[in-house]
């Protein structure tokens, strides 16, 4: 089964030349193309990102949860207590 069809574009960049170097030896090293090289260089990096921005979503909503579950029990605990004493009053 082939990989799903990808645009691309065409772009003109300038590169450091052992960075080009590197992405030769690569290529050869992989049977990719120098594009191909660069191109999963940039795909890693942004999934790399990606899962940066999940890490950081997760640990914000982890802590407003836990601040909630926390006003929560609070808000439960007064409320039995307050049914409770109603139930003794009477």
């Amino acid at each position: 089964m082939s990989a799903p069809y990808t645009p691309t574009r065409k772009i003109t960049i300038s590169l450091p030349d052992e960075l080009v170097t590197f992405a030769d030896q690569r290529a050869l090293e992989t049977n990719a193309s120098r594009s191909q090289v660069i191109s999963l260089a940039l795909e890693h990096i942004k999934a790399l990102e990606e899962e940066q921005l999940a890490s950081e979503g997760y640990r914000f909503y982890t802590a407003e949860a836990e601040e909630f579950a926390a006003i929560s029990a609070t808000a439960v605990t007064e409320a039995v207590t307050t049914t409770e004493e109603g139930h003794h009053a009477g």
